[in-house]
């Protein structure tokens, strides 16, 4: 009877049931079955994960990427995107990627960044004469980026579930941002020359538009500065660098005047939407967390994993074999509240710097997120753009390419990860 919780999980996943729904399920039947404790612990161990200070960032990097969008920054953004790369070949696409890297210091998230670039720019480059599948993957595969740039909400939840520093967490995600930016650049301009792909503009821009452009953008490219600058000299902690961004995005909205008092409902409405999912998975997580500690089963995985090797580079490369699979099934945020408990205590085992391997975790699930058969970014964007999922998978192979090729970089050169929070936090 001890794995018949992990059974339950796994069938409800299997059938279809949401996946926060199946956890809470899980977690459930153990309490039922079980007999060693009361059931009301069950809502008990739901509720009190609820009064967590932590989580607190969670809502309010959502509502800043929500403001962000209201208050006309993201437009400017894409607007500076384009001025620096639109006379490149393919230069919509090389904007797409663009824009991801630098929504990923607003929004934080993977799927808030594919879904709203799959709606104002897609749209777009099929007008220009992009294929609408090419538009897709592309939109996709780089909104990954979103999640390990500063201040990605999947980089919180890892920090919570794994107690690892938040701080060092964000620094870590900066470089390893980049190089993944840079990468998928080159990926698009390969493409994009081969496939024939004109650029928006003729000519570069003059450096004077380009420096309106910038200065359109400068003060939404200053939230995840701020943030991390703020997390490092001690200003703030990261659940305050929340409040924080949130106050500076709708200053910002009020001095462009494209915030307005119309917008309060759908801002709080949209938050209320996205944070209710994720909370909601973390406190059925909490209850089958419960379960898996009464159980030892984050042990028995450990000492499992560990009998099959010691050796540090086998040991990721293994639980990189295991996270793709898992992400494949689950969402990304739910698969890294569940597994996370069980995989920080295993890689402290053989010396892996948790920080590091939380941006390893972080971007292989979110990679996980466009490939078949269940994955939410590769869904997400086929499901605004009209592109039949057989089109994405095929335009995304060059993708798939370059970021399990950058998941074994990132894997394999942990210094990428932590040279910039071991130099900040000396």
């Amino acid at each position: 009877m001890t794995l018949a919780p992990v059974v339950i999980l796994l069938l409800g996943i299997a059938i279809g049931i949401p996946v926060a729904l199946a956890i809470g399920i899980a977690a459930l039947s153990f309490f039922l079955i079980s007999g060693a404790m009361p059931p009301e612990l069950f809502i008990q161990r739901i509720v009190a994960v609820t009064h967590s200070f932590p989580l607190l960032a969670v809502p309010l990097f959502v509502m800043t990427g929500v403001v962000m969008n209201y208050a006309g920054i993201t437009s400017r953004m894409m607007a500076f995107a384009e001025a620096m790369t639109g006379h490149w070949k393919g230069g919509l696409a090389q904007v797409n990627v663009l824009l991801s890297t630098l929504l990923g210091g607003v929004s934080g998230s993977a799927n808030a960044d594919a879904a709203m670039q799959s709606k104002v720019l897609v749209p777009e480059m099929t007008k220009r004469g992009y294929d609408p599948a090419f538009s897709t993957a592309v939109t996709a595969s780089s909104s990954i980026i979103s999640v390990i740039i500063p201040p990605g909400i999947g980089l919180v939840l890892y920090g919570f579930m794994g107690d690892v520093s938040i701080g060092r967490l964000f620094l870590a995600g900066i470089i390893p941002g980049v190089a993944i930016c840079t990468a998928m650049m080159l990926a698009v301009a390969i493409q994009s020359r081969r496939l024939g792909l004109q650029p928006a503009f003729e000519n570069p821009l003059p450096w004077s538009d380009r420096g309106r452009a910038f200065a359109g953008a400068f003060l939404a490219l200053m939230v995840p500065v701020g943030i991390v600058g703020g997390i490092r000299f001690g200003f703030f902690t990261p659940t305050e660098a929340g409040a924080m961004a949130v106050l500076f995005s709708v200053i910002v909205g009020l001095i462009y005047r494209e915030l307005k008092l119309k917008h309060i409902r759908p801002i709080l409405e949209q938050t209320m939407q996205a944070t209710a999912v994720i909370l909601l998975i973390i406190c059925a997580a909490s209850a089958f967390g419960f379960y898996m500690t009464w159980e030892q089963i984050p042990t028995l995985v450990a000492n499992a994993m560990l009998a099959l090797t010691e050796n540090p580079i086998l040991l990721l490369l293994l639980i990189n074999i295991l996270l793709i699979i898992a992400g494949m099934f689950i969402e990304g945020s739910a698969t890294i509240i569940l597994l996370t408990p069980i995989l920080v205590p295993v890689i402290l085992k053989v010396g892996i710097d948790p920080v590091h391997f939380g941006i390893v975790m972080v971007f292989n699930l979110t990679v996980a997120g466009v490939t078949p058969p269940l994955g939410t970014l590769m869904f997400t964007t086929c499901a605004i753009t009209g592109v039949s999922i057989a089109k994405f998978i095929k335009a995304s192979l060059p993708f798939y390419i370059v970021l399990f090729g950058m998941l074994l970089v990132l894997t394999f050169i942990p210094q990428l990860s932590l040279w910039l929070p071991d130099l900040s936090f000396k």
